[in-house]
């Protein structure tokens, strides 16, 4: 009976020692608990990859821990130099790896989901779904059809796999976070709320790509809404197509979309992206600039002017000229009818 009692001593010691010495510096491996996996797989998964010495050992020492229920799923990083009692530690507290993405400015929805999956974060369906479903909206605290808008475009630590709604809560709390109590105040300030925000900075993030620019752009905008004047932004007139091939059309501007801000006065009935806090902002400090148009240098800046005359000149000197250019080198070309003759609107 005592050399039995040694044994199992010694055993029980063996089981509790990690696989690997520690000071050997073994390399971590990354193991996914499946959800609604019993511990005894789980144990049986650990020993198979060779980070725990006695599956049976493993068991046993869970339910003298209480332990064997209060695992949580997910990929946790794991190495055989830990002891069985480390690794189970990880598994209760719930320790899973996190994976870093940056949703950047200007994406929609369709475009978050679609880089969700990419990184086998979640489901894009439901995604998408919870995305356009109202209750779901209304108990966020939000008052729009979808979340276009509301999706706070920022870098991101989220385990693998992550259920939608956990995804989604949590950039609606990060835009929340990032309007803060002085933003707010602004609003009510100019009287905008904050939908209306949303939806006039996700255009001018859509219209550039230039931080220095994007108080101009803001100030084009808002006198154009004070004059009555319709927007005429071609991003939102894009968003409301059923399909883009690239390239805008005039016939496009033609499109009965409540996005086609060349035929609707005032803003369009939401945001055409996720705006970023430098276009927010922009939206909410535009500049004092007296300015009704702008249109593209083609070098990622914009020619402003405050009259038709003037903007006419820009268009003809920074498109329709060096598109003729274009064209008379490449005569076996014959370009379609684009924007490039089209002068009355902002870019």
């Amino acid at each position: 009976m005592v050399a039995l009692g040694v044994a199992a001593y010694q055993a029980i010691r063996w089981a509790e020692g990690p696989v690997i010495p520690t000071e050997t510096h073994p390399p971590s491996k990354v193991v996914v608990i499946p959800d609604g996996a019993t511990f005894q797989q789980v144990a049986s998964l650990l020993e198979r990859e060779r980070l725990i010495k006695s599956s049976t050992a493993f068991v046993l020492f869970g339910k003298s821990q209480s332990a064997d229920r209060k695992i949580h799923a997910g990929e946790y990083e794991l190495n055989p130099g830990m002891t069985p009692a480390e690794i189970l530690a990880k598994l209760i507290s719930g320790q899973v790896l996190l994976h870093a993405l940056t949703f950047p400015e200007g994406l929609t929805i369709t475009q978050i989901a679609d880089a969700a999956l990419q990184q086998g974060l979640t489901d894009r369906e439901e995604f998408l779904r919870l995305a356009k479903d109202r209750t779901f909206i209304a108990s966020l605290g939000i008052k729009a059809e979808t979340l276009e808008g509301y999706l706070y475009p920022d870098t991101y630590k989220f385990p693998r796999p992550i259920k939608a709604r956990e995804l989604l809560v949590a950039m609606v709390e990060q835009l929340k976070q990032a309007i803060g109590p002085d933003l707010l105040a602004r609003m009510q300030e100019i009287k905008m709320t904050t939908h209306e925000v949303l939806t006039l900075a996700s255009v001018i993030e859509k219209e550039t790509g230039s931080g220095s620019e994007r108080p101009e752009i803001s100030a084009v905008f808002h006198n154009r809404l004070k004059k009555h004047i319709p927007l005429q932004s071609d991003p939102t007139v894009i968003y409301g197509l059923p399909a883009f091939d690239g390239n805008l059309h005039k016939k496009d501007l033609s499109s009965p979309s409540p996005y086609n801000t060349y035929r609707v006065q005032g803003l369009p009935p939401g945001p055409i992206a996720s705006p970023g806090i430098q276009a927010i902002r922009a939206t909410l400090y535009p500049s004092d600039s007296h300015s009704l148009y702008f249109v593209s240098r083609n070098d990622g800046t914009h020619q402003f002017s405050a009259t038709l005359i003037e903007h006419n000149k820009a268009v003809e000197k920074y498109q329709k000229r060096p598109f003729r250019r274009r064209a008379l080198s490449q005569t076996s070309i014959v370009p379609g009818e684009s924007l490039l003759s089209h002068n009355e609107g902002v870019s």
